[in-house]
């Protein structure tokens, strides 16, 4: 664990104030920069020492061996891992003969400050050599925003007491060794040993090229570089080049409070397609742009992209100042990870560390994407666009296991299915109606009709195809979809998970609306009047597990007839339990790994009563250990809604802290992407009370004792709309476009920019205090005392650790199970072909 103290807590920064050699990993992952093209990991400039050495370039993998003791029918045949380009981040320094390294000398003073406001990363050290000469060392380093291609770094030194000779190595270095393997733990990614062969090097007077390929996906990587330099008369320099190295080096004379100031200007570029001279003119003409627009330059449109990303997208909490970092925390990282990605996938580390091998799972669609469809709608069109790229091998995919339609993969780089663990990944088939749930928020949020056409009509079609072939009408005459899994990775292969069915509802209604819509992609996908009628009935016939004795839904048929897990012989160094116990255990007791009913009951709000979501909250909360970084989030904002609202922040506090504090343990392998977008959604959705059904927005904001206003911001069919939460009323307030209807607790408004409405908030009886599994309480906000922080180990595995039976500990009440002929419910009837 961080300590709470390690860094200041600010309301635009993360700053840190000292440099402990055993926190490098996290603090790597927590100040990275990138633009969803390029990413670099906070290495020191003078590249040693490191936790792990970073510089990725989205969609750049290695196929890797999938290892199995026994192989069969539809597994896939190879995994991909992302790897670490050339990087370009490297600045060495000598004072003296002494090389600048902080484990030698003395480490005078050194702090690292990320803004949010600016996009910047500085560094500021004050060191003394061995042989007792004392320089200042100043770094600030960005990836552009504005520009694809481009990243920089402003580098100056000056001596503090006495002249020095100074020697500048500026660097790009492909290869660079491997360090921070743990083969023990399921979570670290394949961190490969020189993934690179070279192919071509160039030079120009103080640049220099190096062009790289993998080596089985065979993905030609190119990395240039080039400097501005402000330095003494008399100073040297030298430019060397070749294989896995370039290298700038200049060497000064320098008195006391005078400075040497490099400017490295770094491009990336890569294809699978395109020639070396072409991604070498490619990378120099980037190159060019930046000499163009000089280090002011690039630094100047980095501010005013963030100030404009800012205006529209700033949520402001007062009354926790610590989640009020974290918020913004988390927004910025998301916006950096997509912001310049382009048609390319956003992983769930971002491009911040190697954890998950680089994969993008269901997090992009259900965590990451609604946060920036109302903050940043452009980059949300652009990932599902990648989405649509991969469609001929999702349809691939479903043929080979025999089915209709489009397959995504749950877990992949390039669009290949990367899992070998088909309980935990292939027959986790919601995400295919996750893509469809994205899709369909984005449409009824944009009006994007040009991309409702060329992309998300298909996407939705194809997804619906798989469901009207995975799914069947039982004797009943109800369509079930059976052996799947659903979000919570502790039941698998369930027949009827709640989630799943009811997405899948939702995906199949939109699907025959997108078919009536775009009567000439219809035709095109040979899509007839008679599977579109199918799609309805299906939608129509869903089957919603339902316990009519406990008078709460069921996770999934059989779910609430399992044997429930003993928390009270469960010990806290036993969490999460997939390390500590076998699946095959977990699979058959009632215990839920992360949010997955109360996941059903946020996105699909719509399917429940509010006495329904109350219950199921209640029943669901007593078992759920959050041994997933996704859950705390969604519990959150259902808190909030029935009424629980201490919990809400508390569950709110975990999802903001979850990497500033790493309370995972494993923030050294990437933030949690996913857990970052769900700060703002425990905000908005949760203690803001926004929902977005269709094409109606609503809000229903409450706030917790300690939180005195909560303000933000979301862009809905081209407005920009603020919500200012008080203790008693809410404001809301037309910033720009046309006046725009709305719910406020069920009650039609209308809103235009002609003046503000003001609204009470209603009174709402707190319900009976919800429990959770011993143990497994979330850290209390707003105590005035230091907090314990009670996650005690590591986040989602998404594949199957080994692991040794120990014991169990405390089990909720459960009444009898009602006979099997009460326990089924039609489902409720179908919302909106376009429900988002």
């Amino acid at each position: 664990m961080i300590d709470d103290h390690r860094f200041s807590c600010e309301p635009w920064a993360v700053r840190e104030t000292s440099l402990d050699l055993d926190l490098l990993g996290q603090t790597e992952s927590i100040f990275a920069l990138s633009n969803g093209h390029i990413g670099w990991r906070a290495n020191l400039d003078e590249g040693e020492p490191h936790a792990i050495a970073g510089s990725y370039l989205n969609g750049v993998y290695e196929e890797v061996p999938l290892p199995y003791a026994e192989t069969a029918y539809g597994y896939p045949e190879a995994g991909q891992a992302i790897v670490n380009v050339t990087d370009g981040k490297v600045i060495r320094l000598l004072v003296g003969d002494e090389p600048f390294d902080v484990r030698y000398g003395r480490l005078i003073s050194h702090e690292r400050t990320l803004d949010f406001k600016s996009g910047l990363l500085t560094r500021d050290a004050e060191w003394e050599s061995p042989a007792h000469l004392t320089v200042r060392v100043r770094s600030t380093r960005l990836v552009s925003l504005v520009h694809r291609a481009l990243a920089a770094i402003l580098y100056e030194v000056e001596p503090v007491d006495s002249s020095a000779e100074v020697v500048i190595q500026s660097e790009l270095v492909a290869n660079e060794p491997v360090l921070g393997k743990d083969r023990n733990d399921p979570r670290t990614g394949n961190l490969l040993d020189t993934p690179l062969q070279a192919e071509l090097a160039g030079r120009s007077a103080r640049g220099a090229v190096l062009i790289h390929s993998t080596k089985r996906s065979k993905l030609r990587i190119a990395a240039a570089m080039e400097h501005a330099l402000t330095a003494p008369k008399g100073t040297v320099l030298r430019l060397d080049s070749g294989g896995d190295q370039a290298r700038f080096t200049v060497t000064a004379k320098l008195k006391p409070g005078q400075r040497l100031r490099l400017v490295k200007f770094v491009a990336y570029g890569w294809s699978s397609v395109r020639s070396a001279p072409a991604l070498r003119a490619q990378v120099e003409g980037a190159l060019t742009s930046a000499a163009r627009h000089g280090w002011s330059g690039l630094v100047r449109a980095q501010r005013r992209y963030l100030s404009e990303f800012w205006a529209r997208a700033d949520v402001e909490l007062e009354g926790d100042d610590q989640v009020q970092q974290g918020i913004r925390f988390g927004m910025f990282h998301v916006l950096q990870a997509a912001a310049r990605a382009e048609q390319r996938a956003i992983p769930a580390k971002g491009l911040t560390g190697p954890g998950y091998d680089g994969h993008t799972f269901w997090d992009t669609e259900t965590f990451v994407l609604p946060v920036l469809t109302y903050t940043a709608p452009a980059t949300v069109a652009d990932a599902l666009r990648w989405r649509h790229s991969i469609l001929d091998g999702a349809r691939s995919r479903a043929r080979d296991l025999g089915l209709k339609g489009a397959a995504f993969p749950w877990r992949t780089i390039h669009g290949e299915e990367c899992s070998g663990y088909w309980p935990a990944s292939t027959a986790a088939f919601h995400i295919n109606a996750d893509v469809a749930d994205a899709v369909l928020r984005y449409v009824t949020s944009t009006e994007d009709r040009r991309f409702d056409r060329d992309y998300g009509a298909e996407l939705l079609i194809e997804t619906a195809r798989l469901w009207a072939s995975l799914g069947h009408f039982d004797r009943g005459g109800e369509f079930r979809i059976d052996g799947v899994t659903g979000p919570d990775e502790y039941s698998a292969l369930a027949d009827n998970n709640l989630y799943t069915n009811l997405m899948a509802q939702r995906n199949l209604n939109a699907a025959a609306g997108a078919a009536t819509r775009h009567r000439s992609v219809a035709r095109r996908l040979k899509v007839t009047a008679a599977e579109v009628a199918a799609w309805r009935k299906a939608a129509d016939k869903i089957y919603v597990p339902y316990e009519p004795e406990l008078r709460i839904h069921k996770q999934a048929s059989q779910f609430t007839d399992h044997e429930l897990w003993d928390f009270r012989r469960t010990r806290r160094d036993q969490y999460p339990l997939f390390l500590h116990f076998p699946y095959f255990d977990l699979y058959r007791k009632q215990v839920v790994k992360q949010a997955d009913l109360v996941l059903a009951m946020h996105l699909r709000g719509d399917a429940f009563t509010a006495d329904e979501k109350a219950r199921n909250f209640a029943y669901y909360e007593a078992i759920t250990v959050r041994d997933s970084s996704l859950s705390s989030c969604t519990q959150a904002i259902l808190a909030a809604e029935v009424g629980h609202l201490q919990l809400a922040h508390d569950y709110l506090g975990e999802a903001a802290l979850m990497d500033i504090e790493d309370l995972e343990h494993n923030v050294r392998d990437g933030v949690h992407m996913g857990s970052l977008a769900g700060a703002w959604l425990a905000a908005v959705h949760g203690l803001g009370g926004m929902r977005h059904h269709a094409e109606s927005l609503g809000f229903g904001p409450r706030l917790p004792p300690r939180i005195r206003r909560l303000t933000f911001r979301v862009s809905f069919l081209g407005r920009l709309i603020k919500v200012g939460v008080g203790r008693e009323r809410v404001t809301y307030t037309l910033l720009r476009g046309r006046p725009l209807p709305f719910d406020h607790f069920g009650e039609p408004l209308r809103l235009s920019t002609r003046a503000p409405v003001i609204r009470p908030i209603p009174e709402l009886k707190a319900p009976p205090e919800a429990k959770q599994p011993a143990g497994r309480e979330p850290a209390r906000r707003g105590r005035s005392e230091p907090r314990e922080l009670r996650l005690t180990s590591a986040p989602r595995s998404r594949r199957p650790p080994s692991a040794s039976r120990q014991p169990s500990r405390r089990r909720p009440s459960r009444r009898s199970p009602a006979p099997a002929s009460g326990r089924r419910r039609r489902g409720p009837s179908p919302p909106s072909d376009r429900a988002a």
